[in-house]
């Protein structure tokens, strides 16, 4: 398997936190956004939007932009370990599918814009926009009040056992503790222990230490 894209993307890291932690082989092929590699015509032949990055296996190549690098986590655990998908049970699975919404539709969508603005903007010389910055954050905290009030019930978010839905949220997580507002678990006990928790894993330790010197 190949996964064709830079580091600096929360779309690949989300990738490879669940290659990591499936224990998947894969290699990482770099694409050079600066000039425009990724519009190449060896890339553009398996790519099936021209965006982002893609993952290739086989004859088999997704786009990892947005939803799409969801679903490249999706198969590779369902390929090398399902039980992050916890399918073997319809509740948990239910549950973790829930929890896979959230992350997708309230905490990244939330994160998107803040992380955009803190470093992507200044990374091709633009300004950040506080304003953008401040909505999403009171957003993003209202978010975590939700997150709070489920993880001072479960170690995870989907119950009391690592998935999916929990791992989704590394690379965006890691990309906003590259900045200002890197404290904002504070507030949030259970939030934080989750966190840690997350951080101490190997997979994790691995994905933070790729991504550090583009942080």
């Amino acid at each position: 398997m190949k996964l064709y894209g830079a580091t600096v993307s929360w779309n690949v890291t989300r990738c490879v936190v669940a290659l990591e932690e499936a224990g998947a082989e894969c290699q990482i092929v770099p694409i050079d956004f600066a000039t425009a590699e990724h519009k190449s015509p060896d890339i553009l032949c398996f790519d099936l939007c021209s965006r982002s990055v893609k993952f290739q296996l086989s004859k088999m190549a997704i786009s990892t932009y947005g939803v799409q690098s969801r679903a490249i986590c999706k198969y590779v655990a369902r390929k090398h370990k399902p039980d992050l998908l916890r399918e073997g049970n319809l509740k948990e699975s239910a549950m973790m599918d829930v929890w896979l919404e959230v992350e997708a539709n309230q905490y990244t969508a939330a994160l998107n814009p803040i992380l955009y603005q803190c470093l992507v903007s200044p990374m091709f010389g633009g300004t950040t926009d506080q304003k953008v910055v401040e909505e999403n954050l009171e957003k993003l905290k209202k978010v975590l009040e939700v997150y709070e009030a489920r993880l001072a019930k479960h170690k995870y978010l989907a119950g009391d056992f690592l998935s999916l839905a929990d791992l989704n949220h590394v690379s965006v997580t890691l990309c906003l503790l590259a900045t200002p507002h890197a404290s904002l678990f504070d507030p949030y006990p259970h939030v934080k222990a989750w966190w840690d928790g997350l951080m101490a894993r190997p997979s994790v330790q691995k994905v933070a230490a790729l991504m550090k010197p583009s942080a």
